[in-house]
Order: C-alpha cells, then structure tokens, then sequence
C-alpha cells in the first residue's frame, strides 16, 4: 500500500513538471506490476526519463544530497566496513568513511532497516545520500566484484582478526555443553585450546546470549561465512569468519546437539543444552538445513527464566484482557491466536495456560516443538514421521480426562475438526492459526471446511498480535512529527495534540547496542464472539463487513494498539508502520 501511494505521488508530481505524458505513466505503471520494480526504475528502463530526472526527484523526495557514483573514485577503507552480501540486500554502496561516519549511496533513503542493520553491524554513523538503483548495482559489479583477490584473502584475514579479537576475553567465560539427560562434557577448556572453532562456537553462544538475542543465523555463502543475530525481531550482522569454518562449525554444533555428522543432504532439528558462567542453564534449539553453499544452522535461543508468564504484562490493554479473560475462562470452547512465526503466540498461550493452571484442573497440550517445560502441564511433542501429529494427540487427550487442551496450531481440516468437537463437547481448547487479523481467522477457518454453525458454535474468541520494538529508555528523545503524519496513520485529529512521539538516539548507546531500541512488547487485537458477530458468520459475511462490526462493537484493531503505544511513548512510528496495516 505504501509503495502504491510513493508511486502515484512520483507519477502525478512527473505529470505536473511535464516530464512524463499520462500515457507514459499509465504504460510504466502496467511494466511495474509485471515486473514488481519501483516506478522510477521502470520509467527509467522505458526511457521515458533519464537518470539525473530519477536521481533529481529521489533527492527532492527524501531531502537527502545526491552523487554520481560514475565520477566517484571509491575508497577501500569504506568498501571493507560492508560486505557485498548487504550491499546487495539492501541495494546500497558505501563510498566514504569519516571517523565514525560512513558514507552510503542509495536509491531509497527511506529505508530505515538497513541504515539500523549497518549502524549495528559497523558502530558507526550512517550518512546516506541517493542515486539511482541501477547506479548502485553497477558499482557494486564494478567494486566488489573486481576485487576478487581482496575478499578471497584481504578479507578473510581481517576476518579471522576480527574473529580472534572477539575471542580473546572468552576465556573467563568456558561453558560446560551437556545432552537432553544432563549428562556433562568435561576438559572443555582443554578442547577449546585445541580446537579453535570449538572455542569460536563457545563464543557465538555466550555472545548471543549477553546481546540478548532470540536467534543465531549461521550461514555459508559462495565466498563469504556469515553470523548474524536477531535481536529484537531485526537480523544484525555480527561476524564473518573465514569461509573455511564452515563445515567445522556446522559439525561441531551438530556433535553438540547429538545429530549426524555425516548427514550433510537432509534437514535436521535438535537441542543444546548449555550451562553458563553464572550457573545459569539456556538451551538452543537447533536447525540444520542444506543449502548449494553448505549447511545453514539456526539456533533458537530458550531462556526459560525470561519468559513472561504474566498476562497482565505482555502488552493487553485493559479493555482487551477484559474480554481475553472472559472467553478463556469459559467452561468449554476454543480460543485461537493468530500472527506470523515469531510475534510472541506461545508467550501468551503459555501464560494464558499458567492463569488457569490449578491443582483441580488436567491441562495437555500437543506442541511441535515443546519450547519451554511447564510445571503441572502434560507436554507431547509431536512426531510426524511416526504418526504422531496433532490430529492423533487431540484423540488421544481426549481419552485422557482433560479440562483444557493446548494445540500447538490448527494446520488442516482434520486438527481443526477434532479440535472443535473437543470444544464442543465440554473441552477448553487454545490454539494458533497463521492469519493477518483477527476477522480474518473466521475466512480461514471457513475455507479449511469448517461449517460455519460449528465455527460459531464452538469459538470463543480470536486474538491476532504482533510484537513491536521499544524505544531504548536511555538514549530516547523527543521527535519532530508533523501531525498530518499522525492523521495519516489513523490518529484522529482531535487527538493529535495528546501524543508525544519518542525515537532513540542510537549512536553510542551502550543500553541499546546503537539501535536505538530495547526489547519488545505485544499489540493485540481481541475479538469476543458476541451473537451479533455470530449473526454475521452465520449470513456468510465477509472479513471485512465482521471486522467493520467487531470495531463498532469497540475491538480496538492492531493499528490502533500500536497507536496506543506510540501515544505512551512506548515504541516509534518505524514500528507502527513496520508491524501494521492501515485499518479499511
């Protein structure tokens, strides 16, 4: 949606200058949808405009200075500071480097992702100024790739100076690894001094762990070895050691998570268990997948004593955990989360199953796979390759006595049918389903197969969430904002005067890392079946005639709770825009 409106303003301001005809941009805007290029680089391609119009009109756009990389002499100390990699992912060129200040040339200055990825990943300051894509592109071909010698060699040296740098306090922080029995490996300080990338390993786990981190990203390339974390939902680079590593340290992880070594074509999954300096145990779930470069392993960090298990805490407005803990509480019923892979479902069906934990109640649930370990819960992970899947728990639980049931997502027909016969028959039953919004779910469900009577008889509520990044508490500020930018995110504009809007300073903050951001929190969007929006689902009712009913019935949509946030101070209008959709 964004980029359609940054479109139509680029064409009507190129009609108004007359640089472009009608007919031109009604043709450009058909090649656009075909090729799913920006407008300019298509009116570019067509030749309806030449490069320093596009370039002109970018830097009118963005109010940012432009270059022409073609005279431009490009140095190779700022070349170094990024490797080809980001440059090509997010289509940028550094050209020059100042103290701290790094010089980058894009062609859309407005992405805020890859300057944060790039203040993260160099420590420096990131000066931006545009040019065209195809400008970038070919510097890239020219500089990169015409220095062939330098990566293979210049790189990989500073790299494993880099990496040897990063090691050299590891020593006062020697982790002991042990299996799913707790069975410990001993000597590891000798191992580590022998083997160099058993000690490299040890540090990307303790180093994740100090970041913070929810993930580890290990991945090879054609010529390049890349670590990177992803810490408050954004992916950072963090390292590049020498590409020779990367079998030894896909290897070692493997001994470490008890797969096979010398499978190198099938995907595997295990756990590492890992005891800390403070005696602190954190375990890392782990994923191998083969790729045509080698083997890419990501490892999901479980920090069982972060996990907030506090409804009250994880975002709910108040209104919304009203009406979450009405349908929760209910005898029998089934209510579902839904969001994308990482906005925090299992965090919130986690401590919804908490608040309802009590000694008088038979909690199962049926996980693929059991992320954290919960006292008084019977936890089955699920097996696939063995027959073990959702649909044959939920038979099972059922024969089991349960009170409430736990299924770790609705995925076909067949889950979604038990799980409502479970719902109907005197069962709590709570779930995940992967929809955008709330509304939404009720389509899904639909077009599974699911009758509608059974949909409406059986749902209580649907609760759609997603997590947005908080401004760093120490470096942030007040921001300018301009209130017709408010009133276009759907602030109403009597309200615009009630809103302080806060963004992090980022440069130098050690609290932040230079992010300019410090954990995250939810949104939600919680919709209570009420007989009206039943009356609805059972007339065949579109998604968005029961959203625009749910709203007038009060359910405060994404965007408006992440509005909310943005009004306390909470998070910024990057992450209201990042994470939600403008409501219809």
């Amino acid at each position: 949606m964004k980029e359609q409106k940054v479109s139509a303003q680029m064409g009507d301001i190129l009609i108004k200058e007359d640089v472009i005809n009608l007919d031109q941009l009604k043709s450009a805007i058909q090649e656009q949808r075909e090729t799913g290029k920006r407008l300019g680089e298509t009116l570019l391609n067509l030749g309806y405009i030449d490069e320093p119009q596009l370039v002109a009109y970018l830097s009118k756009q963005y109010g940012v200075p432009t270059v022409n990389l073609d005279k431009m002499d490009i140095s190779g100390d700022a070349l170094k500071c990024v490797t080809r990699e980001s440059a090509i992912k997010h289509k940028l060129i550094p050209i020059s480097k100042n103290g701290s200040t790094l010089t980058v040339a894009m062609s859309d200055p407005s992405n805020i992702f890859a300057v944060d990825d790039l203040k993260f990943a160099t420590g420096n300051y990131i000066d931006v100024v545009v040019t065209s894509e195809r400008s970038v592109k070919n510097s890239i071909d020219k500089y990169y790739g015409s220095q062939k010698d330098w990566e293979n060699s210049e790189h990989e040296r500073e790299s494993t100076e880099a990496v040897d740098k990063l090691l050299g306090d590891l020593d006062d922080f020697l982790i002991e690894i042990s299996s799913e029995e707790d069975i410990d490996i001993n000597d590891l300080e000798k191992a580590s001094e022998e083997a160099p990338v058993i000690k490299l390993v040890n540090h990307v786990l303790v180093d994740s762990y100090r970041k913070e981190a929810s993930d580890i990203h290990i991945e090879p390339y054609e010529k390049t070895l890349r670590i990177r974390y992803r810490i408050d939902g954004v992916l950072y680079d963090i390292m590049s050691p020498p590409l020779k590593l990367k079998n030894a340290l896909s290897s070692r992880i493997k001994v470490m998570s008890n797969l096979d070594i010398a499978e190198r074509r099938l995907p595997q999954d295990g756990r590492i268990k890992v005891k800390l300096p403070n005696n602190k145990t954190m375990e890392y779930r782990v994923s191998v997948v083969p790729t045509i470069f080698g083997e890419k392993v990501v490892l999901r960090i479980l920090d069982q004593d972060s996990l907030q298990l506090d409804l009250t805490k994880l975002g709910f407005e108040d209104q919304q955990l009203g009406v979450f803990r009405d349908t929760i509480y209910q005898p029998y019923g089934m209510v579902l989360i839904t969001g994308p892979t990482g906005s925090g479902k299992t965090t919130t069906l986690y401590s919804s199953l908490m608040e309802l934990n009590r000694a008088d109640v038979n909690i199962s649930t049926a996980e693929d796979p059991v992320e954290y370990s919960l006292p008084g819960v019977n936890q089955v992970q699920t097996h696939e390759e063995i027959g073990l899947s959702f649909a044959s728990c939920l038979r099972s639980f059922l024969r089991q006595d349960p009170d409430i049931i736990l299924v770790g997502e609705v995925r076909d027909y067949e889950t979604a049918e038990i799980a409502i016969k479970s719902a109907l028959t005197g069962h709590l039953v709570l779930s995940t389903l992967h929809t955008n919004d709330a509304p939404s779910t009720i389509t899904r469900l639909l077009n599974m197969g699911v009758e509608p009577f059974l949909v409406t008889a059986s749902l209580n509520s649907v609760v759609a969430q997603r997590l947005v990044r908080v401004v760093c508490p120490e470096c942030r500020h007040e921001a300018e904002v301009a209130p017709q930018v408010l009133i276009d995110l759907g602030v109403a504009p009597k309200e615009v005067s009630d809103y302080i809007v806060y963004k992090g300073q980022g440069e130098g903050c050690k609290t932040c890392s230079g992010t300019g951001y410090k954990g995250r929190v939810a949104i939600y969007e919680v919709m209570g079946m009420t007989e009206e929006l039943k009356e609805f689902v059972l007339s065949g009712a579109s998604a968005l005639e029961i959203k625009r009913e749910a709203i007038r019935q009060g359910m405060r949509t994404l965007r408006q709770s992440a509005l909310e946030k943005l009004k306390h101070g909470i998070t910024s209008i990057e992450e209201v825009v990042r994470n939600t959709t403008a409501d219809d």
